[in-house]
Parts: structure tokens; sequence; C-alpha cells
């Protein structure tokens, strides 16, 4: 058996040693992505009926807002025409279809002999500036959209091609940024799907790393404290770290897109795989200690530990795979991909860190006592504490499970889109200048269908398009409001001096229809943007604050309410759509499929549970202290305000998933006594002082390895990483005080 072992050993480690080389030539394969559809909730008939409307007009996001800022203002002739300059030179740039500024644009007028053109900002003479201003002010069209109420910055709009992935949105930014150096603008914002796939494509990047950094220091630390041997610690560190580049090459491999969920793929990969290490070394240390040879103390722990690790690993998994119920593709996505990792960090735990620990002499292990005797002194007056003051223990629970359902009730789902950018990064900074002087990031969406066999383009819909326009412009949070009614008001505005006071729609069909042909003749490219080929669909499109989800929710149900009440429903339809709604349609489903996913999995773990300790009141007992850590998670969520959002619904299963590992390793310990012929008492005795220990060590590396995600730039992973390292903590306690009560008192 000796000689068997030895050569597997050899086997496993030259075999884990050529895996993590090819893993690491893998590595710069990762690739990194950010794509809002990631938050769609799947199978939804809002989503189905927004991608037939992309097919007719295009997408709402593909766009770039480049506001410069001159102050005191931007009537300077210097700096208008280096905004100039910089507004032609973007007509070239590649990616860009087309490039609007108030430096480019012009008024129509029409004259006797046809139809000419007025600037909008007279650049070349001063003396207009003012004038023109106040022209800018009186037609309010322009205003919070290409240029500011203060006048302290112009923008400079930018449409682009569809659905930009990362290189092609970084050589777009680059030449963005290259152009507004050489034209010395130099004080700029940037908002739109480029930026924002940028920025967050990099935060990903470096959170990984960060995280991995942080969280490899910590684990180190925290093992070297405990062990207080260091070819333990190495051995340990080596294990877990060879499961993290295995992992990371298997994604690189499988060619998986990495989310801004992917900061937690090396925190969840070390503290799993610490806790796999630390039982099995924990186990395997004590039986050398007690005169045991290498090998029959290695085949003997994996016997005693291997199969109960196997199941809370699986268990684990389990908790990531309930995330497959979400209708987020992300979510998904992480629970899979989350899934497989703590299956890999098993795997190489239980045969490399096995194989390492057997090739070092039992000297080298057990030279310094590393079990102090005081860890089984605590854990047994915890055990008396829970003999002694049962009662207390369940009534404080009682009144600990009231107050995590009164957090529950609390939970609130006004999310801020803001709430996901790197706190205090230039993303975050611009996203704020337009949220603060211009019309808002959000795109809105609205399509107007008509019905009867009217088209969209009939004088009669054009009129309850005005009316919905109208209605529109009450809320406040709602700019840059355009339509397909917009070449109707300019033409009308055109024929009548450019006055102000008639960029209205034609009062009278006749007039409508004249102005129709001219609409059609001179500004068919900008028509097409609003009306689809058949002309049976009209589109509505503007900008919104970010106020968060619940407050334009109920924008959303006041513009479907005025539709079907004051406009004429025999002529159109009207129904909201766009990429802003289907994101704030994941607070409805977050709920349920957090719910639905969460009992499936208890339903899972409950079977494999009582399959494994074939005893319906211990499958009974366990589910008390791996439920109510989840409430927890859920009171500290509504008592702190935090509003429930797609990313945070990883927090329940991460407990989940992790917090039953405790349960099962301690009922697994108890099961065992029971079956060697031990009472009760005894069982619950030699649990605490043999397995205590390990879930204490490991839950105090859990604690730490999330708390690291305090180093986060991203707010909801120092949200995620401070909520899961409490409840932990919580799951830990009710594991040692809990347990043993419900133990003694219901077998």
């Amino acid at each position: 058996m000796k000689a068997n072992l030895g050569s597997l050993k050899k086997i496993c480690i030259a075999v884990f040693i050529l895996l993590g080389v090819l893993s690491a030539t893998k590595l710069d394969e990762l690739k990194f992505s950010f794509d809002f559809s990631q938050f769609f909730p799947e199978e939804d008939p809002d989503l189905a009926f927004y991608d037939s409307f992309v097919e007719e007009f295009g997408t709402d996001d593909n766009f770039l807002l480049i506001a410069v800022e001159n102050k005191p203002n931007v009537f300077q002739q210097d700096f208008l025409n280096k905004f100039q300059a910089f507004s032609l030179e973007s007509k070239g740039f590649e990616y860009v279809l087309e490039s609007n500024s108030l430096t480019t644009l012009s008024y129509p007028l029409k004259t006797s002999f046809g139809y000419t053109t007025l600037p909008i900002v007279h650049i070349n003479d001063s003396l207009q500036y003012q004038k023109d201003w106040h022209k800018i002010q009186e037609d309010s069209l322009f205003i919070n959209v290409l240029i500011d109420e203060k006048r302290e910055s112009l923008v400079l709009a930018l449409q682009t091609e569809d659905n930009l992935d990362y290189k092609q949105s970084e050589v777009l930014l680059n030449t963005i940024r290259t152009s507004l150096k050489s034209h010395d603008l130099t004080n700029y914002h940037i908002l739109g799907r480029a930026f924002f796939y940028e920025a967050i494509v990099e935060m990903q990047r470096s959170e990984v790393l960060t995280t991995t950094i942080v969280a490899s220091i910590l684990v180190f630390i925290i093992l070297l404290l405990v062990y207080r041997s260091l070819p333990v610690v190495l051995i340990s560190v080596f294990s877990i770290a060879m499961s993290l580049l295995l992992f990371m090459g298997l994604l690189a491999a499988l060619g998986k897109e990495l989310n801004a969920m992917a900061a937690f793929y090396p925190v969840l990969m070390l503290i799993v795989g610490t806790s796999d290490v630390i039982h099995l070394t924990d186990s395997y240390i004590r039986k050398l200690q007690s005169g045991i040879s290498r090998y029959a103390s290695i085949i003997s722990s994996l016997k005693e530990v291997g199969m109960t690790t196997l199941l809370t690993s699986f268990t684990t998994a389990v908790g990531f795979v309930t995330l497959l119920s979400s209708r987020l593709v992300s979510i998904q996505e992480f629970g899979i991909n989350a899934a497989i990792g703590v299956l890999v960090a098993y795997t190489t735990v239980i045969l490399l860190t096995s194989s390492l620990l057997i090739s070092l002499p039992e000297k080298k292990l057990i030279g310094r006592k590393s079990i102090s005797e005081n860890w089984v002194n605590y854990l047994l007056k915890v055990n008396t504490f829970t003999k002694n003051y049962p009662n207390s223990i369940i009534w404080g629970t009682v009144v600990f499970t009231f107050f995590c359902f009164l957090g529950i009730y609390l939970i609130k789902t006004n999310h801020e889109f803001k709430q996901t950018l790197p706190a205090k990064s230039e993303i975050a900074i611009d996203f704020d200048y337009f949220q603060n002087n211009y019309a808002g990031f959000r795109p809105l969406e609205i399509a107007v269908m008509s019905t009867d066999g009217y088209k969209v383009t009939d004088f009669e819909i054009a009129q309850e398009i005005e009316k919905l326009l109208t209605y529109l412009k009450t809320f406040k949070i709602i700019g840059n409001i355009q339509s397909a009614n917009l070449p109707y008001k300019i033409i009308n505005k055109a024929n009548n001096l450019n006055s102000a006071a008639f960029f209205t729609l034609p009062d009278d069909k006749a007039t409508f229809i004249k102005y129709q042909k001219d609409t059609r003749k001179l500004a068919r490219k900008q028509l097409a943007r609003f009306i689809n080929g058949d002309e049976t669909i009209a589109r509505i499109n503007g900008k919104l604050q970010d106020v968060g989800t619940d407050s334009l929710k109920i924008v959303y149900n006041s513009i479907a309410q005025f539709a079907k009440t004051k406009l004429d429903t025999s002529l159109v339809t009207v129904k909201v759509t766009g990429k802003s709604i289907l994101l704030d349609k994941n607070s409805e489903y977050i709920r349920s499929s957090l719910l639905e996913g969460l009992l499936y999995g208890l339903l899972l773990i409950g079977v494999i549970m009582a399959f494994v300790f074939r005893d319906i009141k211990i499958f009974l007992i366990s589910l008390v202290p791996n439920v109510l850590p989840m409430l927890f998670a859920g009171g500290i969520l509504g008592f702190l305000g935090i509003p429930l959002e797609a990313s945070l619904s990883v927090v329940f299963a991460i407990v989940f998933g992790i917090a039953v590992d405790d349960t099962i390793h301690f009922l697994g310990k108890y099961k065992l006594g029971i079956t060697q012929g031990l009472d009760k008492e005894a069982a619950l005795e030699k649990t605490f002082a043999q397995t205590g220990r390990a879930l204490v060590i490991t839950t105090i590396i859990l604690f730490f390895g999330f708390m690291v995600m305090l180093f986060s730039i991203h707010q909801p992973s120092i949200t995620i990483g401070l909520i899961i390292s409490v409840t932990l903590v919580t799951a830990l306690i009710l594991d040692l005080l809990l347990l043993p009560v419900l133990l003694r008192k219901l077998i």
C-alpha cells in the first residue's frame, strides 16, 4: 500500500503541475465583457417586444456624448473655433454614423427662393453671441441637450454603430481623446455605452487582480497564525493557488466571458479551497499526533473528512446552481462558473493537498503542536453553555428570527444605476456631471403603433403623438424628447420666419400634408429614425434621470395609464420599451426567482442530507441554522436601507451554499460518534473538540476573505462582501449554539 500511494502521489503532483502550466498559458485569453443585455430578464414579454423594436429602429444606447466645459461661458470665439474643429473632425471617426453639435447644426428658413439655413451659433461674429443665446433659450430645443442652462459647456452628440465591443469602444474613445487633446479641449466629460464598456471592463480586471492578491496574503497570514508551521502553510497556499489557477484557466479554455461578478471568483476559490484544506489538514495532523503513520493517516482522514467535504462542496455548488432560477443571464453565468470553481477546489484539495502532505516527514508537520488544548477547552465550554441554557438559546433564536423578518419587510427595490459604478472613478464623476447638467443617461423609448389601417404619418396620429409629448414634458426627470413630429415642427418654424412661436405641429391637416412633402424631401434620414418601414410604428425617445427603479416604475405606469385614458385608442396603442425599463424590471423578478431558487436548493440538499444521514429528524434540524442566516442577510438589507438589485441576489446563494457546510461537518462528526457507540453527550463533546476548531477557523477565513471586498471600488461588491461576512459568522454561532440544543431536545 505504501509503495502504491507513493507512486500515486508523484503522479498527482506531476499532473497538477502540468495542468497549472497549461492554465497559466491560457490566462491571457480570459475575456472580460460588459453588456446591459446581460441584466435583461429572460422569457419576458417586454424583452420580446424590445427585440422586435430594435430590429425596426436599432438599439437605444448607440450614442456617445462629449461635454466640453468652458467657463464662464462657451460663447468665446477661440473656444467655439476649437470645438467646431473637433466636431467636424468627429464626422470621420471610425464607428461614428452621425455627429451633431450647436456649431455644426443650423436652422432651416423658407424664403421666396426655397429653403436656406441659418447658423445656430455665428462663430465668427462675436456681436451675435448674445442674440444666438437668447434664440437657443427661446426655442428650448437644445437646452440640457447640446448646451447646459448655464451655457458653461457644449455637447458633441455622436451616434455610433450598434453594439460596439470592447476593442471597438477602446479604439473610438482613444480617437476622441486624441482629437480633444489636439484641439486643446482638456476639460471634458464623456457618457455613453462605449465609455461604460471601457470603464467596467477595466474595473473588472483591476478587481480580479486586487482581490486575488489581498485574499492570498490574508489566507497566508491566517494559516500561519493557526498552524505555526511554514511547511503546512506553504502546502495549503500552493494547493489553493493551484485550484484558482486551474479554475481561471478552465474559464479561459471554455471561452467564458467574465462580467461584473468576476471579482468574486478569486475570493470564492480561495476561501472555499481554504475550508477544504483546513478540514483535511486538521484531521491528518491530529492522526499523526496520535502515532499513526503518514499513509495510514491520510487514508483515514480521506475516509473521515473526504466524504463530508465532498458533500459540503456539492451542497455549496448546489447553492450556486440555484442562481439558474434567475432570469438574468449574468447571474446564471455566475452561478454556473462558481459551482464549477467549488468542484475544482475540492478535486485539487483531495488529490494535490493529500499528495503534498504525505510527501513531508511527520516531524515537519507535528514539530510544533498545532492543535492547541486551549481550543478544545474553549469549545467544550461552549458545549456546556448550550447544555445549561437551552431555553435562553431558543428564545434568543425566536427574537432574532422576528427581527430578521422585520428587516425583510423593510427591503426596498429603488435601485439607482449610479450605485453600480466604481466609486470616485472618472465614469462616476462624468455620470454625475450629465445627471446635474443635462437630461441624464437612461434611454426612454416609447412605441406608438397605429391601428385600423392608419399610418403613423397620418395627421390624426401625429396629433395623438403630440398629446403624449406634451404629457411627457410634465415630468422633470424626462428630457431630450424627440419624435417623428420634430421635423414637422422645424419645417413649420422655418415657414414662419424661424419664429419660436411656430415651433409646433401645424394646426390643420392641409398644412401638415404640405409640410410632410418638404419633410420627406429635406429630412428623410431624420424621419426614418422615428418611423419604421411600413409606417405602422412611430418612435418617441428621450433621456431619464437616474432617480431609482421604484420611482421610474411610477413614471412608466403613468405613461401607460395616460395612453389608455387620454389618447384615442381607436387610432393608436402605446408601449413603453427600451433597455432602461428592462433593467428596471429586474426588481420584479429578483424576489420571486430568489425564493424559487432557494426552495429548489433546500429541497435538493435536504434530499441529499436525508440520504447521507438516513435520519429525517437530523434533516429537519439541519434546515433551521441554514435558513436563519439567509433571513438575516435579508434583514440586514432592510435595516441598512440597501435596495435589492440583481447582483445582491448572489448573497443568498453564497450564504446558503457555504453556511450549510458547517452544519454538515458538525452533524457528520456527531453521527459518526453515535455510530461508534457514544451516547448523545459524549458524541457532542467529541464533535466540539474535533470539528469545532475547524469550523471556527474556516469561518474566520471566510469572514476576512469576504471582507477583502471592502477594498473594492464597486459599491455592490462592498455591500455583498460586508453582508456575507457578517452573515457567515451568524451561521457559525447558530451551528455552535442552536444545533446542540436541537439535537438534545428532538433526538
